[in-house]
């Protein structure tokens, strides 16, 4: 009751008070200030204008796995996740016998033409699923026949897979200079998204 009568003796105050702040919220609607930006974290935990914004893109990414367990490599002395780091990096699970991981293959060789020079790495993993594709031989005459010169490990034993934690044919796993997965397809498809965040990262 004290306080209710300390509003009835000073009513025209209030009232004023009041008034002020109707103008001055009118006045910031009308400024066109985001609300949003106001609310936002401090700079510190903004990202930089410069971090790269993939197409999906992973949400959180990773350190890549390493190599493991190859029993060759064609095209390229032995590699490492540590020798490549600094570059950007684009894993390829297949096998030379999969109609699916065929399809994709005209789209890779054209993807290491195009931006090889740029720093990309087209790293193809041959993960073979039944006993003749572990022959050298016939993966040596799949790379002539469809022009792959990228560098490409024969992973007979899966433990490369397996490291990866990989289930498909057709499998693409995009590394960037930090040596984190970034972006990941599976299956045939969105070669437009694949190129482009390829192409952003080696930018």
């Amino acid at each position: 009751m004290k306080k209710l009568g300390f509003v009835t003796r000073h009513t025209e105050a209030v009232r004023r008070g009041f008034g002020v702040l109707i103008l001055l919220s009118v006045a910031y609607i009308a400024s066109g200030v985001d609300a949003q930006s106001l609310l936002a974290s401090s700079p510190k935990d903004q990202q930089p204008a410069s971090a790269l914004v993939l197409q999906q893109g992973l949400g959180k990414p990773y350190a890549a796995p390493e190599f493991a367990g190859i029993n060759a490599w064609l095209n390229s002395p032995p590699l490492t996740m540590r020798s490549l780091k600094g570059k950007v990096v684009l894993i390829d699970f297949w096998t030379y016998s999969c109609i699916n991981c065929v399809r994709t293959l005209p789209y890779i060789t054209d993807w290491d033409r195009k931006y090889r020079d740029m720093g990309l790495v087209i790293v193809g993993v041959h993960a073979p699923e039944f006993e003749f594709e572990k022959k050298l031989d016939n993966v040596k005459a799949a790379l002539a026949q469809h022009g792959i010169r990228y560098p490409v490990a024969l992973d007979n034993n899966l433990a490369t897979w397996t490291n990866f934690n990989n289930l498909y044919w057709p499998a693409h796993y995009l590394i960037d200079k930090d040596g984190k997965v970034v972006y990941t397809h599976f299956g045939e498809g969105e070669y437009d998204v694949t190129e482009k965040t390829s192409a952003t990262c080696s930018a």
